[in-house]
């Protein structure tokens, strides 16, 4: 069964609590966005996690160094995941895969800025990463002639475990599905919704059609 990630892109935890206490019901996993980490720090994920035991929290630092040393903050904060730049070094990556075994979690590497994700994919996964994000940001997907499709098929020919995230929505959904990811990705489909529970609930019935 795909998973369906909510990103939250908020920058109060109090907003993000509200928000995925709307949408806890049709997600699998929490997504707290890079900005939000920014804005409020490790207590955040500890909030947001204490909010939602029942849920996986995934604390997105995209992180490019330090990597068992930040993978480790993460997790004692009481993420279950945490992402680690696909264009930081193996090394890095080994780390945060050493401090999630210690703690019985899981990392994901984001292929944010990668040129070719495929190959990067399944070089993180030899190196211990749960999944890989096969992953366009903002300031990509917001360039002339962007399509989800080249994700899709990116995700299709990896042969890995991977999500995909930039601009998963009613629309693309289904053909996400078919690519064969473990997890899809929403934030402004669900965050932006003008009723956040209504687009989550009708997403996850997608992906369990």
């Amino acid at each position: 069964m795909v998973k369906l990630q909510v990103a939250i892109d908020l920058l109060k935890i109090e907003d993000a609590i509200a928000l995925a206490t709307k949408v806890a019901p049709y997600v699998d996993i929490i997504e707290l966005g890079t900005p939000l980490i920014k804005s409020e720090g490790l207590s955040g994920i500890r909030k947001m996690k204490d909010a939602f035991p029942d849920k996986l929290v995934l604390a997105d630092f995209k992180t490019a160094d330090a990597g068992e040393l930040e993978a480790g903050m993460a997790f004692g904060a009481g993420a279950d995941y945490v992402t680690i730049l696909g264009t930081s070094g193996d090394s890095t990556i080994a780390g945060a895969v050493k401090a999630a075994k210690a703690h019985g979690k899981g990392v994901v590497v984001d292929t944010i800025g990668v040129k070719d994700r495929v190959k990067r994919a399944q070089e993180a996964i030899a190196l211990g990463a749960e999944f890989v994000e096969l992953h366009s940001g903002l300031d990509e997907q917001a360039e002339e002639g962007y399509s989800i499709q080249v994700l899709i098929d990116e995700a299709s020919r990896a042969g890995v475990p991977v999500s995909i995230a930039g601009g998963v929505n009613l629309g693309s959904i289904r053909r996400v599905k078919e690519s064969g990811v473990v997890v899809a990705v929403a934030g402004a489909a669900i965050y932006g919704a003008e009723d956040p529970s209504k687009a989550a609930k009708e997403l996850k019935e997608l992906l369990n059609a």
